[in-house]
């Protein structure tokens, strides 16, 4: 028989060997259990596609005790933000199609914005936007920008879906990297 160390801490074990003993009596544990590895999953998935990085990370760091819901918050507030820049944006692209300027002072606005809570996608068609902006290439920048909006679009979803199984989850736990 092999003896098989695993990197992942202790207590997962102990935590297995609890829900399959008390199953029947505790089945709020193995419940539990299911919506941790759920929501371990879909934060996984959410940075393996390239939706988030690092910088999500760093903003769960800043979530204690005194602000048990800080990242939620943020990324409410990060969407409310960017939307209203995107409307800035579509709005300028109709009224002033070749002031590349501006369209690209919004869109530096939005590129820090989606920056600061780490959404990578995102942040990556802004800069392809904003390269568009540079070459003053107004179809390059529409077709960009039907990406930054279905970007948006997406991301805002998958993030509602996770902040409302991290709140049937319940109290917050400090950020971990998976593979850590």
């Amino acid at each position: 028989m092999a003896l098989h160390i695993s990197s992942a801490p202790p207590i997962s074990a102990f935590h297995h060997l609890l829900c399959f003993f008390f199953h029947d009596t505790y089945p709020e544990m193995e419940y539990a259990s299911s919506l941790q590895r759920q929501l371990a999953s879909m934060k996984k998935n959410l940075f393996d596609q390239g939706y988030l990085d690092e910088q999500f990370y760093q903003l769960e760091e800043l979530q204690d005790e005194s602000s048990p819901n800080f990242v939620e918050e943020v990324v409410t507030l990060f969407f409310r933000d960017s939307s209203r820049l995107v409307a800035n944006i579509d709005q300028a692209l109709q009224k002033y199609p070749q002031d590349f300027r501006r369209l690209d002072n919004f869109m530096h606005q939005l590129k820090g914005s989606a920056s600061s809570i780490g959404a990578a996608k995102m942040k990556n068609e802004c800069t392809s936007f904003r390269e568009f902006c540079n070459k003053e290439n107004r179809e390059g920048c529409l077709r960009s920008f039907q990406k930054v909006k279905k970007e948006h679009a997406v991301l805002k979803q998958k993030l509602e879906n996770y902040f409302q199984l991290l709140r049937q989850d319940g109290p917050v736990d400090k950020a971990t990297r998976s593979g850590n």
